[in-house]
């Protein structure tokens, strides 16, 4: 479609170029020959009276006009993308559509998959891609790459919209064979065991718990360090090591693994668990249905 002599799609194309500053790159992430995509760019640059993006030894660099270009065309795109997702209507018995989640193991384990269970029979044709959290998971919403991103408050951007999903509490879990939780735990012993922890991405971010723990000032004792929530029971069994789990999870884990769990000996802040999506989605009737959806096993998995 051409808009003043302008096809709409080299929008696209732009913004595309504006993000990864490579022809090949952008080529291969909209499925074109990088001719095609080079074609493209000379057509953007005849129209726009402007070179756009000007190579300096192996990389290429925006001009300012570029630059300056990039935050209309991006508003542009997003409007478009709010006008399909508000005309379109969704049917969970008939759509076909695919939804793309950010959420943690712990998330898709206490919530996310107790879910999918119930939507094989009330949304039979859609499909849900699950991603792991990482430091591209800000700028996957921001690109319209991924539709929802679960997390706690803090790893969040404030550039888009939120909602509270649920909140969760925390406590301490071992193995049904620890000692130390034949009985409530003090504190003193809580923090001279040796522990599990986790790490977020490749930058290794220390988790929630663990941020909590040092605002308050308290230091444990950390044996493994972990990446995944979920792996934790794995590394509790058949040893004398303590662990902060979500509740939710230390309950469901509780069920195929020799584990307990109790409350933490100390007062610990409630976690809020946040669902985000790009601004130009809110009005899109499939991720509101997806995120009452969630909200619901939230509250099922919480009561039960």
């Amino acid at each position: 479609m051409r808009f003043r002599g302008l096809d709409l799609n080299l929008l696209a194309v732009f913004e595309g170029l504006m993000q990864t500053h490579s022809v090949s790159e952008t080529a291969r992430q909209m499925h074109l020959s990088q001719p095609a995509m080079s074609a493209a760019l000379s057509r953007l640059r005849d129209y726009f009276g402007d070179p756009l993006l000007v190579s300096h030894g192996k990389r290429m660099y925006p001009t300012a006009f570029a630059e300056s270009l990039s935050p209309l065309v991006h508003e542009c795109l997003g409007g478009i993308e709010s006008l399909l997702a508000t005309s379109a209507s969704f049917d969970p018995q008939s759509s076909q559509r695919l939804f793309r989640v950010i959420a943690s193991d712990y998330v898709v384990a206490a919530v996310i998959a107790p879910l999918l269970t119930r939507l094989v029979v009330e949304a039979p044709a859609i499909t849900v891609q699950l991603m792991s959290p990482s430091e591209q998971s800000t700028p996957l919403i921001t690109a319209g790459k991924a539709d929802l991103m679960i997390s706690p408050r803090e790893f969040l951007s404030q550039d888009h919209p939120t909602e509270l999903l649920f909140e969760e509490q925390h406590v301490v879990a071992g193995w049904s064979g620890n000692d130390l939780l034949s009985a409530p735990l003090n504190e003193k012993r809580f923090l001279a065991a040796g522990h599990v922890a986790i790490a977020i991405g490749t930058l290794s971010n220390a988790a929630f718990a663990d941020r909590q723990l040092a605002l308050m000032g308290k230091h444990r004792r950390i044996e493994v360090s972990a990446s995944s929530f979920t792996t934790v029971p794995w590394l509790l069994v058949g040893t004398q090591r303590l662990a902060i789990m979500h509740e939710r999870l230390a309950r469901a884990a509780a069920q195929m693994f020799p584990i307990v769990y109790q409350p933490l000996p100390f007062p610990f802040p409630v976690m809020e668990e946040l669902v985000q999506f790009h601004q130009t989605r809110a009005a899109d009737e499939g991720l509101r249905w997806l995120r009452s959806q969630l909200r619901t096993a939230a509250i099922h998995k919480s009561d039960g």
